[in-house]
């Protein structure tokens, strides 16, 4: 019995000694462009604004911490109903191009952006999707596994005319994508479970509601699936493979990703109470 014993620590020795630090070579390739073009048209405010910003970054090796942005590019929207253009500029140099003048996208109407960098030239077609507003939102008392979450109970009325995809944005980063294939046309509620370890009651957080196309939803799915939801948004990390609707008419194999998407966006606010 002792004997086996020496053997087994002359072993754990031996393995414990032979123990090597391997620095493992991950392939760099070259970046490709980012791009971020989510426009809201927010239709249940007064008067009507729109977040009509064009963010543009490159891609980044797997173990790099930051994303850099693309502070040099030429950004235009094209309107094709009349061939109207809108000019966009990078002001801060942060990679966030907003269009010199503002303007509301309008109903029905195509719009073609164009983004120039590097000598190339990136372009995607919009169209304003339609979405409705909101009917209710309150905090309910249920609760799922840990028992700390926040029952929110989200009411809205369905277009019966269209199949309609829907985006939901709570608190920033916190996405649901719904398509309204079992509910068309009624009065529809479901309940989100709002977590947050450092919650300092009472909490004020904003939800948004988005109406999407069939396209943009499942590539939202697939993003968010892959990606996770990013604290800094779902654009931060986008995987490799995954295509937008942007193409690279200059060289196709260096294709950009991202998307370029037109909605309607409603709002609400609202402050979580403690349960008692």
């Amino acid at each position: 019995m002792k004997n086996i014993k020496i053997i087994f620590l002359l072993l754990l020795v031996l393995f414990t000694n032979c123990e090597k630090v391997i620095d493992v070579d991950v392939p760099s390739i070259k970046p490709k462009l980012i791009i971020d073009a989510t426009f809201e048209v927010l239709f249940d405010e007064t008067p009507v604004v729109a977040n009509t910003v064009v963010k543009l970054s490159l891609s980044a090796d797997y173990f790099d911490d930051t994303i850099p942005p693309v502070t040099n590019a030429s950004v235009f929207l094209t309107n094709l109903s009349d061939n109207s253009i809108i000019n966009f500029t990078d002001e801060n140099e942060d990679g966030s191009y907003e269009p010199i003048i503002s303007f509301i996208p309008a109903d029905d109407v195509e719009y073609e952006l164009t983004i120039i960098y590097d000598n190339e030239t990136y372009i995607g077609k919009a169209t304003k999707v339609k979405s409705t507003p909101f009917t209710e939102i309150v905090q309910g008392d249920e609760t799922l596994f840990s028992g700390e979450e926040i029952e929110l109970k989200i009411s809205f009325t369905d277009n019966v005319d269209v199949d309609n995809y829907y985006l939901f944005n709570i608190d920033t980063y916190n996405f649901i994508t719904i398509e309204d294939r079992f509910f068309n046309g009624t009065d529809y509620n479901f309940s989100y479970f709002y977590e947050d370890e450092n919650i300092e009651f009472p909490k004020n957080i904003d939800l948004k509601m988005s109406g999407m196309t069939k396209e943009y939803y499942t590539y939202f799915e697939i993003l968010v699936s892959q990606g996770g939801q990013a604290g800094g948004g779902p654009f931060q990390a986008i995987p490799s493979s995954l295509l937008g609707n942007m193409i690279n008419k200059t060289n196709e194999e260096h294709f950009p990703l991202g998307y370029f998407h037109i909605s309607e966006t409603d709002t609400f606010n609202i402050d979580l109470v403690e349960k008692n």
